[in-house]
């Protein structure tokens, strides 16, 4: 569990990194991370194993392809989140999930905050300079 705990903490510490975002605690045993209090990430509690949401519009498909990711279970699911659930000994895969923390909040947070990010090396680029066609 103390692997687990060190993961969820690295988590929340990326999460917290973002533009405006902030812990939110609704309800007994979640530690979740939002943005001007819409949440973009369910994380469990420390000392049980790591159980995390995100929204995953772009990448959601292929994330329920893995061992580990169901849709989220109270109807979330339909709207794109997933959650990742993984057993005592196995390893979380850090960077996979801060990849999951970026799209959700990405999909979760205004768009004035996200203008302020890199851009999303999942979304296609913008000024490609391509030009209209002339008709």
């Amino acid at each position: 569990m103390k692997s687990h705990d060190t993961v969820r903490r690295k988590l929340k510490e990326f999460g917290l990194a973002y533009p405006e975002a902030h812990g939110k605690s609704p309800w007994p045993g979640h530690d979740d991370l939002a943005v001007r209090n819409k949440t973009f990430a369910y994380l469990n509690a420390a000392g049980e194993p790591l159980s995390i949401s995100c929204k995953l519009p772009l990448t959601g498909q292929m994330a329920l392809t893995l061992p580990f990711a169901t849709p989220t279970g109270y109807g979330l699911g339909k709207s794109g989140w997933v959650t990742a659930t993984f057993g005592a000994k196995e390893a979380p895969p850090l960077d996979l999930l801060k990849d999951w923390i970026d799209e959700s909040y990405r999909v979760q947070a205004p768009k004035k905050l996200v203008a302020t990010l890199p851009d999303d090396p999942r979304r296609p680029a913008t000024g490609t300079g391509r030009r209209r066609a002339r008709g």
